[in-house]
């Protein structure tokens, strides 16, 4: 439902403050348009989802089929959506980049109604959004699945490095650059190989290893690899964060010898002198430069800035502060949040999207309804460790960090199923069954292949 809101009295847009011309006139021969005659949208629906990435379109498809068409708004400015845990293999080449994308019309569904604009401002309180062009969405319901924004800029030199043609900085987290991560490798012969972890939350926080397997693993192929010295600098204090499979993943560095620097935080990019410049976290302003062939970046991020400025819906940490069991607001019993955005301490990940979706869905519905929240998200999360060309570990995982794994087999091995799995089946899961809101998880599949588990005493 939407009716027109006259230009005096809209409540999102703040006053021209020049005239408006036609397009392609000088202002001396323009036709100039009254504003009175400038209208914008406001829009009334009974949820409102910002955000068509992987917990908004999986959300959307929930809640429309459920409540019925056009009573749910996606508010989404992209015309494109990305299948990202595909770009890490495209940075090592075994992925194109168009294999990675829909048409956002395509994922969206039918029974939603979609508004191609950005949320510009949030207000609680009077249960509204404004949007980019200007409209006002008031809502019954917000959902929150804005996801994360990339902050290269906030790596001085990082972001005018990953522009000069043929160079050596390289980054798998944009769409932007992810094809060009393998066009680097191709032209290294050999030198220092860096890669880096950022001194903040990040999504999908495994891939930044990911792709050190890989491209360590292409001159072993290569039959190169005395060529090339690999170093991979994280800011975190441990290699992964669950013990289970760290304690795998740092026998495969040894063997491989790609060196590891726990704590190390990315600061500086001098491309001219192709030296990339680090923080010793453990004691603060303690500067060393290195000298790369190949620096693999992974940018600081954070939610939207647009959404970070509503202080009310955000904890101390910047991110929607929920509760971590329900997914409801802490403070409006109308909003809820799914994916990066959240404030839950899980890992970022889409699985972790996908489990969180029956609950915010049934816990959404409880609350239109009046009934109490009974749905409770455990933190699950999964990271498929792509370890080379043809293996990986499947990760999955809770709040607590205890492994919460799905198949009868020792998942923290590194195996050529969870490979082809990872690589090929995931995908197709993705696109046919989790945006359209079939998926929510392996749970069920966990049950099923548990009767397979030895007993644990």
């Amino acid at each position: 439902m939407s009716s027109r809101i006259p230009l005096g009295i809209r409540q999102c847009n703040r006053l021209l403050a020049a005239p408006i011309y036609s397009s392609n006139e000088a202002p001396s021969q323009a036709r100039l348009f009254s504003t009175s005659q400038v209208h914008y949208e406001r829009h009334d629906c009974k949820v409102l989802v910002v955000g068509g990435g992987s917990g908004g379109c999986a959300m959307a498809a929930k809640l429309s089929s459920h409540l019925g068409k056009d009573k749910v708004i996606v508010l989404e400015p992209e015309d494109r959506h990305y299948y990202q845990p595909m770009f890490t293999l495209i940075g090592g080449g075994m992925k194109r980049l168009e294999q990675s994308y829909k048409t956002m019309a395509e994922v969206l569904p039918k029974k939603a109604k979609w508004v191609k604009e950005k949320a510009m401002e949030f207000d609680p309180d009077n249960n509204t959004v404004c949007t980019s062009g200007g409209d006002t969405i008031k809502y019954d319901f917000l959902l929150i699945a804005t996801g994360l924004q990339l902050k290269y800029e906030k790596i001085p030199g990082l972001a005018e490095a990953l522009e000069v043609p043929n160079g050596k900085v390289c980054s798998i987290y944009s769409p932007k650059y992810a094809e060009g991560v393998y066009d680097v490798l191709r032209r290294t012969t050999g030198g220092n190989l860096i890669f880096t972890f950022p001194d903040s939350p990040v999504k999908c926080p495994g891939a930044p290893q990911k792709i050190v397997y890989i491209v360590e693993h292409y001159f072993r192929k290569l039959g190169k690899r005395d060529k090339v010295n690999i170093t991979y600098n994280t800011a975190l204090p441990v290699l992964f964060g669950v013990k289970h499979y760290a304690d795998a993943l740092w026998p495969i560095c040894k063997k491989r010898n790609i060196t590891v620097n726990t704590r190390r935080n990315l600061v500086e990019v001098r491309h001219a002198e192709d030296i990339a410049v680090f923080e010793d976290l453990e004691n603060p302003g303690q500067l060393c430069e290195e000298k790369y062939s190949l620096l693999h970046a992974v940018p600081p991020m954070s939610a939207p800035d647009e959404l970070t400025k509503c202080r009310k819906l955000m904890n101390t940490a910047g991110f929607v502060d929920v509760n971590n069991s329900t997914l409801q607001h802490v403070r409006y019993s109308n909003v809820f949040a799914i994916g990066d955005s959240s404030g839950t301490p899980n890992s970022k990940t889409a699985a972790a999207a996908a489990a969180q979706s029956p609950v915010v869905f049934r816990n959404m519905i409880a609350a239109m309804e009046g009934k109490p929240l009974t749905e409770v998200y455990d933190g699950y999360a999964s990271c498929p460790l792509v370890t080379g060309y043809s293996t990986c570990i499947l990760a999955e995982f809770d709040y607590s960090l205890t492994p919460l794994e799905t198949f009868p087999v020792a998942q923290n091995k590194e195996r050529y199923s969870m490979f082809i799995m990872k690589k090929d089946f995931m995908p197709l899961l993705y696109w046919k069954l989790m945006l359209p809101g079939h998926w929510n998880g392996p749970g069920l599949m966990r049950k099923l292949f548990g009767v397979f588990k030895p007993n644990k005493k």
